[in-house]
């Protein structure tokens, strides 16, 4: 895997082993595609991080701040080598389980990513509804801040507990949707 564009263009990251499906090259373009401008001076979110591909992304394009936060002690040692191997010293890598830091996390974020494991059957966790349903996550988020999520195309969500979706795509087995509060 790769950094695509911005001060850390085309570099390589290192990716845990742990991680089932990191977010490719091509679903990471088109995503930055549609985020524009809006990436530059950024406070950033990066959730379930593993690599922290995305959150190392939008600090290449010139993101103000991204913490990236895993549950995986491997994928936060990994986070961490790759902002010291690129030299993106506005990151910060959080080894904690998600709902956790959530329930303490202070400040107001303008970007939040959410690439959660893709359960496999009913009896499994859906982690996408667990978030939309979170009561401190919208205190989290800027006025115009968006929560951009990975979830398996074949999911039909909508609107949820005041979660507006303004979109969704699908590129491959991967579905990106995008809410607002």
């Amino acid at each position: 895997m790769r950094i695509i564009s911005g001060t850390a263009g085309s570099r390589s990251i290192t990716v845990p082993g742990s991680v089932a499906r990191p977010s490719t090259d091509r679903l990471r373009e088109a995503l930055f595609s549609i985020l524009g401008q809006r990436v530059a001076g950024a406070r950033v979110l990066d959730l379930f991080a593993g690599s922290g591909a995305l959150g190392l992304e939008c600090l290449s394009r010139g993101a103000a701040s991204c913490d990236s936060v895993d549950a995986s002690r491997e994928a936060f040692a990994v986070i961490r080598k790759n902002l010291t191997a690129l030299g993106l010293k506005n990151g910060k890598a959080i080894h904690q389980d998600v709902s956790r830091f959530l329930q303490g996390a202070g400040g107001k974020y303008d970007l939040v990513f959410a690439d959660p494991p893709y359960y496999k059957n009913a009896a499994d966790r859906d982690f996408v509804s667990e978030l939309l349903q979170d009561e401190t996550l919208p205190g989290l988020m800027a006025d115009d801040g968006l929560l951009i999520v990975e979830d398996p195309p074949a999911n039909q969500r909508e609107d949820e507990n005041g979660w507006k979706l303004l979109d969704s795509r699908r590129y491959g087995g991967c579905g990106i949707l995008f809410y607002q509060r």
